[in-house]
């Protein structure tokens, strides 16, 4: 089968996902184009005249058998731009949608991206949810946006929507399931070096956060629940992991200074090994994001034996189980008590099994559904 895939804003989870379904089938012929993940506004407009009328345009007019795209892009005008596509069965990969995302004080607010997702829907033959959660909110929102429509409104076009979709979730790549024990080596020598600095105390609980430090990822939730366990002497380390930027919320230069003696490692880790090292000798892993669709970085580090905390809200409540969530700050709080207190006493932490999200065990399930077009 000769595949064409589309990435329109390949950021680090859509090409995460692109690689790992390319390699999950090296029998098919694949070939991929993908745009840079920066522009938002213009690269989302903007992808199918780059592609329809630059270079990529001899690519596109080839001979495909199945063409899989991200939702970032903007089908409809591609296929309108370039005819020879129309008859081509096509998938298209919701990794999120523009109707659940926080909207940012600093955002300017324009219905284009969730017009946008809803025409690629509707353009698309089979549509994918790496959640029930991305599914459920981009049709309610699809619901609410028409309903502003002043006139002309058509009907039937989230029932069609619902129609052709249904939820697969982004696998994990099978080398990270297999369970390496060597870590005998590991030392803490990528620790911050304007954090803590002593020997880490076997009985102290080692919480790591990891995800871009950006507004939807909940820094004033995290500071909240740092302030609370200091304030109730709990025994623990964090690692603050994650790419940061100039416009970060300033709550990440405030736990910087006002936690700097429980700091182990912050900011990003860029060896996968070393991050993944970090995992294994971490006991939580918490969440505290406004908005996850699937939520990646913490299903790698469940698999690498951390204890998953993540909000009772999102996509969480349809991935883990209720002992693994928080309904508010307090609740976050007392587990990761709960949890201090265990590690005191030498008892084991409750983990998470994620095998089912292994790319060898989704295979089957991709397989069905991408050659049933």
């Amino acid at each position: 089968m000769k595949v064409l895939l589309l990435s329109a804003y390949d950021a680090d989870s859509h090409k995460r996902w692109r690689k790992g379904l390319v390699a999950a089938f090296p029998e098919w012929q694949w070939s991929a184009l993908t745009l840079p993940p920066r522009y938002f506004s213009w690269r989302i407009r903007g992808n199918s005249l780059t592609w329809a009328r630059g270079e990529a345009a001899q690519t596109l007019k080839q001979e495909w058998d199945l063409i899989i795209v991200t939702s970032m892009t903007d089908l409809s005008a591609l296929r309108g731009l370039v005819p020879e596509i129309v008859g081509i069965p096509t998938v298209v990969y919701f990794h999120e949608n523009q109707f659940a995302y926080p909207i940012s004080s600093d955002a300017f607010q324009s219905i284009e991206p969730q017009l946008l997702n809803i025409y690629t829907a509707l353009a698309g033959d089979l549509l994918l949810f790496n959640s029930e959660y991305n599914r459920r909110t981009l049709i309610e929102g699809a619901a609410k946006l028409l309903k502003r429509f002043p006139d002309c409104v058509p009907q039937g076009v989230c029932e069609e929507i619902e129609r052709k979709s249904q939820v697969l979730p982004v696998p994990l790549e099978d080398k990270i399931f297999e369970k390496k024990k060597n870590m005998a080596d590991f030392s803490w020598n990528h620790r911050w070096e304007q954090g803590y600095q002593g020997k880490v105390p076997k009985d102290s609980l080692i919480i790591s956060w990891a995800a871009r430090w950006e507004y939807d990822k909940g820094a004033d939730r995290l500071l909240q629940i740092l302030q609370s366990l200091k304030e109730r002497k709990v025994s623990f380390l964090l690692n603050l992991m994650g790419q940061s930027f100039r416009n970060s919320p300033r709550e990440f230069e405030q736990i910087k200074q006002e936690f700097a003696n429980y700091l182990l490692v912050v900011g990003y880790v860029e060896d996968a090994k070393t991050y993944w090292q970090t995992l294994r000798n971490s006991h939580v892993f918490l969440s505290t994001a406004y908005h996850e669709f699937q939520g990646l970085a913490v299903m790698e580090a469940a698999v690498a034996g951390c204890t998953p905390l993540v909000p009772d809200e999102q996509c969480y409540p349809e991935l883990y189980p209720e002992k693994f969530r928080y309904i508010n700050v307090d609740n976050a709080v007392g587990k990761l008590e709960a949890s201090a207190e265990a590690i005191k006493r030498e008892e084991p932490l409750f983990k998470m099994a994620l095998d089912s999200f292994s790319w060898g065990r989704a295979k089957k399930l991709y397989d069905e559904c991408l050659s049933s077009l």
